[in-house]
């Protein structure tokens, strides 16, 4: 077992399992970027591994339809053309990912029902089971193999009053229990959190409380997934005859999705366009929309910011944020806070008011899990390393002895024999940067540019040459951006000319190569700029042959 992503990190969830000549994979996610990756726009895993071995590489097996754990499969797919097998809704979503990134030549995806059973090569038979998460149509996985059964239990929590009335299938996990279980894989994720996850009924109350209560129009913005706080939304909508507007490309398609496969209970007349809601009163509106996370391009980040072509704020407006900040996300989310309430709207968000509810597991749901399931051995999955060795500790407190806890990171591979099980090296995992057209890995000399750009500038020397020699014939000029007000660079950057003219005549008369002058141009300028300014700006040696 090798995990390619989402183990001591939040996101790019991608699990591979191999027995004999076979492998199957599970969850294919994407990771969003921090603010340290200036022009990254999605971080996928590293499928070199399986890309190498793809004939024995027999489906991808889906649990849930959030972007952690579908989102990367456009990007790979064409990499590795393997079977996808997915929940229905699930399902729907990823169609129309594949169709939006015109990768749908080829490329099998079929739709499974909980309790369905596949065959995959000679050694996996995999079973879908239904778990509570924060989207409809959740799953975990029972794969049989020769060594015993693996659960997967995908993202959970313990909820007895879901939205859709579908609960989580507990009995499967005592059955599979009482059977014998070689390994449990478990959601990680608020491993930390003691006591047990508030039910999606607790934020139903709250939204209706805070549309009933709102004096004018409502916004209300999550994930673009999240169809069950959809739901909530529209219900509470149409209770105070409100109509809803949905912003957002990613939310408009989901709910199309979600409508079409009946995951979504809409009455007629309840949705209507943005150009009509300009047209109604505040208080007959809500607006769904993305931007919980604080992307920068989302729609609730573009109105708090004053740039979103068709929605400004109002007084009167009551701004909802229905999610919990993903960590390395709390700063922009608070800028987005702080730019509704300049301008005078009212914003509810988790700290404040119960409109969210995570869709994790708590300790006590994870330790019921723990003993229904009764594994041989555990490695705990989803989430951060924190998060780990929290559960871990859990499974720990249970009785499950140290030889069958595994603390693993991606990467790591954990091999399973009759003798054992122990961890016996690791395999290169990425992670893959996407930028724009562009897939670039860790090493990459534009992202570190980049940085550099960002925190210090970028300074560029010209140096006009003689054509015959290629020797300097003057003085270099020096431009700059971003890196020093104007007035300061001015005494600084003439003394850096008369070191670069210092440096240059002493370099000697004979013809050089032009790559050598320009290194010597960028490393006399990195040592001054350095020791004069303690900065380290881009810098970028332009020749002039004259």
């Amino acid at each position: 077992m090798i995990p390619l992503g989402g183990l001591g990190e939040i996101g790019k969830n991608m699990m591979a399992v191999e027995c004999g000549d076979d492998i199957i994979v599970i969850d294919c996610g994407v990771q969003f970027p921090e603010d340290n990756m200036p022009g990254v726009d999605l971080i996928i895993p590293d499928v070199t591994y399986l890309a190498e071995r793809i004939d024995r590489v027999r489906g991808i097996l889906i649990t849930h339809g959030h972007e952690d754990h579908i989102g990367a499969l456009p990007f790979v797919l064409p990499q590795m053309d393997a079977p996808v097998y997915a929940p229905l809704l699930a399902h729907g979503f990823i169609s129309a990912k594949l169709k939006e990134h015109r990768a749908t030549r080829g490329l099998t995806v079929e739709s499974i029902e909980p309790g369905e059973t596949y065959r995959f090569g000679d050694n996996f038979q995999a079973t879908w089971f239904r778990v509570c998460h924060s989207i409809p149509d959740a799953m975990g996985i029972a794969i049989e193999t020769p060594m015993g059964v693996i659960i997967h239990t995908g993202d959970f929590k313990i909820d007895h009053t879901p939205v859709d009335g579908k609960t989580m299938d507990l009995a499967a996990l005592a059955r599979y229990g009482t059977q014998g279980v070689l390994l449990l894989l478990s959601d990680s994720t608020y491993a930390e959190v003691p006591g047990f996850t508030d039910s999606e009924q607790v934020v139903g109350a709250a939204l209706d409380r805070a549309i009933r209560d709102a004096p004018g129009r409502v916004m209300v913005a999550t994930f673009a997934s999240l169809i069950s706080r959809i739901q909530l939304v529209i219900d509470a909508a149409v209770r105070y005859n409100r109509k809803v507007s949905i912003v957002g490309r990613s939310m408009v398609d989901n709910v199309n999705v979600a409508m079409e496969l009946g995951y979504l209970t809409i009455p007629p007349d309840t949705l209507v366009s943005l150009n009509q809601s300009r047209r109604m009163l505040p208080e007959e509106v809500v607006l769904m929309t993305t931007g919980s996370q604080g992307e920068p391009t989302s729609a609730l980040v573009r109105i708090s910011n004053q740039d979103h072509r068709e929605v400004t704020i109002m007084s009167g407006d009551t701004v909802i944020i229905s999610a919990t900040p993903i960590p390395g996300n709390e700063l922009p989310v608070s800028r987005t806070i702080d730019n509704l309430l300049r301008q005078g709207a009212t914003v509810l968000y988790d700290r404040i008011a119960l409109v969210h509810v995570h869709g994790h597991a708590s300790q006590e749901e994870l330790k019921m899990v723990l003993s229904l399931v009764k594994p041989q051995y555990f490695v705990p999955v989803h989430g951060e390393y924190r998060h780990l060795i929290a559960h871990a500790q859990l499974a720990w407190d249970l009785g499950l002895g140290e030889s069958g806890i595994f603390v693993l990171e991606d990467g790591d591979v954990l091999q399973i024999a009759d003798e054992g099980a122990k961890v016996v090296g690791t395999i290169p995992v990425g992670p893959i940067y996407l930028d724009g057209v562009s897939a670039r890995d860790t090493h990459s000399e534009v992202l570190s540019q980049r940085r550099a750009l960002s925190k210090d500038g970028v300074v560029v020397i010209v140096v006009n040459t003689d054509k015959r020699t290629s020797l300097p014939s003057s003085e270099p000029t020096i431009v700059a951006s971003g890196f020093m007000d104007e007035d300061e660079t001015e005494d600084l950057f003439q003394k850096l000319i008369d070191t670069l003219a210092g440096q240059l005549r002493n370099h000697g008369q004979s013809p050089c190569q032009p790559d050598e002058l320009k290194s010597k141009v960028r490393e006399t300028a990195r040592k001054f700029l350095a020791t004069e300014t303690r900065r380290r700006p881009m810098i970028i040696p332009i020749l002039m042959p004259e």
